[in-house]
């Protein structure tokens, strides 16, 4: 199954939208492409271990992530959040008919919490101006991120929360959520 995923690349004080496809089909291998950074290579071990501890499953099958365009560089862990989201919809984990009106991004802990990332003010005015929705981000990002008008933006603190959100929006309000 095919997912798409938004998330954002920095570049200076600007950002540039990453589309991120994570495919899942027969197979055991685990492919990332797209001009990642050794951070995003060690993705799958976070993203792995994070979902396990937060009650989830790795799929047993060939996991393909894309993030494109292919030619911008693309360095961190900010990514983990979008792609263990990509896996969990493309193994039926998760059902999230709107994940393409959001741009996502966390580094990943271990346990599942969302660690706080580089540049949320860029990656919200970009998200605005490229007419996203929402941007779902750390919590600790979130009040940096708001600063901007017009997009609605969601401090998360886990990947379960994520899930939560994707599964009943009405229970969420803009800003500084704080859902346990």
């Amino acid at each position: 199954m095919l997912v798409k995923i938004f998330g954002s690349a920095l570049n200076g004080i600007g950002a540039t939208k990453i589309t991120i496809e994570v495919n899942i089909s027969r197979g055991a291998k685990f492919i990332l492409v797209g001009l990642p950074d050794n951070a995003i290579r060690e993705s799958k071990e976070r993203i792995h271990v994070a979902l396990f501890n937060q009650n989830f499953r790795w799929p047993g099958y060939k996991v393909v992530v894309n993030m494109s365009p292919a030619d911008i560089r693309k360095e961190g862990a900010a990514y983990d959040l979008p792609i263990a989201i990509g896996v969990l919809i493309g193994s039926k984990q998760l059902i999230a008919k709107n994940i393409s009106s959001y741009v996502l991004m966390g580094e990943l802990s271990l346990d599942g919490t969302i660690l706080p990332i580089k540049g949320a003010l860029s990656i919200a005015v970009q998200a605005k101006k490229d007419g996203f929705k929402g941007l779902l981000l750390p919590y600790e990002n979130a009040k940096e991120a708001a600063i901007v008008d017009g997009i609605d933006v969601y401090g998360m603190r886990t990947i379960k929360e994520v899930c939560h959100f994707f599964n009943n929006p009405q229970m969420f309000t803009s800003e500084y959520v704080d859902v346990k």
